[in-house]
């Protein structure tokens, strides 16, 4: 078990959760690959993503989203962009 669950109050590896408290980031997880762990802050506080387009703007910010950042996302669970593309994107 690690102290790091109990310091920020998460449920389990790789469980994300908000941090509305945070200056900057919105989002915390802490990853666990294979034996590797890495806590993760991810988002822009006040930034919303579009998980579901209403409209060819919101569609448009999460293509550009997507491709600027899919080498980062391609990285896989110990990414930020990993993250916030399946959390807020």
């Amino acid at each position: 078990m690690d102290s790091r669950l109990k310091k920020y109050k998460l449920r389990g590896y790789n469980q994300p959760k908000r941090t509305p408290g945070h200056p900057r980031k919105s989002h915390i997880v802490l990853a666990k690959e294979g034996d590797k762990i890495k806590l993760i802050r991810f988002g822009q506080q006040g930034v919303s993503g579009v998980k579901n387009p209403k409209n060819a703007e919101e569609a448009r910010r999460r293509n550009s989203f997507k491709a600027r950042h899919a080498n980062n996302i391609a990285k896989g669970k110990m990414s930020a962009a990993y993250w916030s593309n399946k959390v807020k994107w």
